[in-house]
């Protein structure tokens, strides 16, 4: 089932790229980056192998795959502060998290949100969904551009170089991957788990 998924979405991410190029690039970035899960590990690949054969330039897929990271962020980031913390205060107790909880994550981000942006940006999973809780903890606009895009530069650099590197496998680049994807799925389905535990138990001492 994943497989057929993953297949499905690299024909999407050929289509688009191939008919609109660097735009698409930037595009299918956006919106992996907003929270839809278009796998930048076969979208940058893509362009990598386009640049092997000529059709792109190195420099013009890193910047349209960065920019476009940054943008969706952006994005995301707007929804965090306009719908996602009204949503929270008002139902967020329904689903285990407290105003208390909202005001430990802005003070979280308000000492750390440069670290946790930046190498969010890094992990698989966690990269496409950090810009909401970073927008709903009101995160400085300026420091979040900053290092959203300093964390998206070498993501974007490393999964271009991969895919010039392996050129016509450059689809494998995201089937090699995937193990460690789904470990940090797993260790963000541990960490959820542990937060609602902790919950419970609260309550029930009270």
């Amino acid at each position: 089932m994943i497989t057929t998924v993953i297949e499905f979405l690299a024909k999407i991410i050929i289509q688009v790229i191939d008919f609109v190029g660097y735009g698409g690039v930037g595009f299918l970035m956006l919106i992996e980056s907003c929270g839809i899960p278009f796998p930048s590990e076969i979208i940058m690949p893509f362009a990598g192998f386009l640049v092997a054969i000529g059709k792109m330039n190195f420099i013009g897929a890193v910047l349209a795959g960065t920019f476009g990271n940054l943008a969706g962020s952006l994005l995301a980031y707007w929804i965090g502060i306009k719908g996602g913390r009204p949503l929270i205060e008002k139902y967020g107790k329904y689903v285990l998290i407290s105003l208390h909880d909202l005001d430990i994550a802005d003070r979280w981000f308000a000492k750390r949100g440069e670290a946790i942006v930046f190498f969010g940006r890094l992990l698989p999973v966690i990269r496409t969904y950090i810009s909401f809780p970073a927008g709903i903890a009101k995160m400085n606009l300026k420091k979040f551009c900053i290092y959203t895009f300093l964390g998206a530069l070498p993501w974007s650099i490393l999964f271009t170089w991969l895919g010039i590197k392996m050129q016509n496998n450059w689809v494998l680049i995201h089937e090699k991957l995937e193990s460690f994807n789904m470990a940090v799925l797993g260790l963000v389905i541990a960490c959820v788990g542990l937060y609602v535990w902790r919950h419970l138990k609260k309550r029930q001492h009270h």
